[in-house]
């Protein structure tokens, strides 16, 4: 969706309100377990005084100090992104309302930096709304509850996003190790810019503009997941092997550390294309989400 939700009185669904405004604090400061202990883990392997265990070290420190003082952690927001499962018949326009007044509030209060700015004029609309922001995705389901998925997706990782198709003259044919070429060429392009080390979320198939949202998606999944196909699931684990044989590092500052986690997902595609499409991640994977109850509470705080 691309229009923005209008100014809304939030008093008529407090509960909602208050579950997003605290969904959006949680995102924005906390980084998730599963990710925090990918980062642990990277520091360890890194040798001893070198740039990328100083790197890691410094990131470890800003997990910590945001998480501690409740405050963003990163300076930019990036694009907001809400994924939510609803109810057959739940009211999509309220919810939309209510979210973007909570994005306002939030920024208000300093969880999300004045990061939204007119394409045209440069202006900074000051509290992250405007036509395309913030960014829903909606899908019913038959669950009795709401299920809302939060990610927040800086610019720097945002530029480093790739899209291949297939065949190539430098990366081959329409099979898994061309895209497996495809994806090492994304690692190498980015060099450690995106504030690596980074997480990428893959779509194999689709078109141009489905694939990108569904290498989006991917990045919904926890670090520690695996797989269900075991031919995906071998070559998620290949690519970060790779990658962190690369000496690229965290920050391309070189050390072991490139890529935390790589996902990937696949869409049908058309007999004329074979895209694969790459969402590049930064080391601050800002994504939580919430189970909903009927007034509007919050049930489950997810990752």
């Amino acid at each position: 969706m691309t229009a923005t939700a209008p100014l809304r009185d939030v008093s008529a669904d407090p509960a909602l309100f208050q579950t997003l405004l605290e969904l959006i604090r949680r995102t924005s400061t906390q980084l998730p377990d599963d990710v925090v202990r990918a980062v642990t883990s990277a520091r360890k392997d890194e040798a001893a005084g070198s740039n990328a265990e100083v790197a890691l070290n410094v990131i470890g420190c800003n997990i910590g100090l945001a998480r501690e003082s409740s405050l963003p952690l990163c300076q930019d927001t990036g694009t907001i992104l809400f994924y939510v499962h609803t109810p057959v018949a739940y009211d999509q326009i309220e919810f939309e309302e209510v979210a973007t007044e909570a994005v306002r509030r939030a920024t208000k209060l300093g969880y999300l930096r004045q990061n939204s700015v007119d394409s045209v004029t440069g202006k900074n609309t000051g509290d992250n709304t405007g036509p395309g922001s913030p960014v829903f995705h909606f899908h019913q389901w038959r669950e009795p509850h709401v299920e809302v998925k939060l990610m927040l997706k800086g610019g720097g990782c945002e530029n480093m996003n790739a899209q291949y198709s297939l065949p190539h003259p430098d990366f081959g044919g329409r099979d898994l190790k061309g895209v497996e070429n495809a994806i090492l060429d994304c690692i190498l392009q980015a060099q450690g810019q995106g504030c690596g080390p980074g997480i990428l979320g893959v779509c194999i198939g689709g078109d141009r503009g489905s694939g990108y949202g569904y290498a989006k998606e991917q990045l919904l999944r926890t670090m520690e997941d695996t797989n269900s196909e075991p031919a995906l699931a071998d070559l998620e684990q290949r690519i970060v092997e790779k990658a962190n044989q690369s000496g690229i590092g965290p920050m391309g500052f070189g050390g072991k550390t490139t890529l935390l986690a790589c996902k990937i997902g696949t869409q049908n595609r058309l007999p004329a294309s074979f895209f694969v499409s790459v969402a590049y991640m930064c080391w601050a994977y800002r994504r939580r989400g919430v189970v909903v109850g009927a007034e509007g509470e919050a049930r489950e705080w997810l990752y």
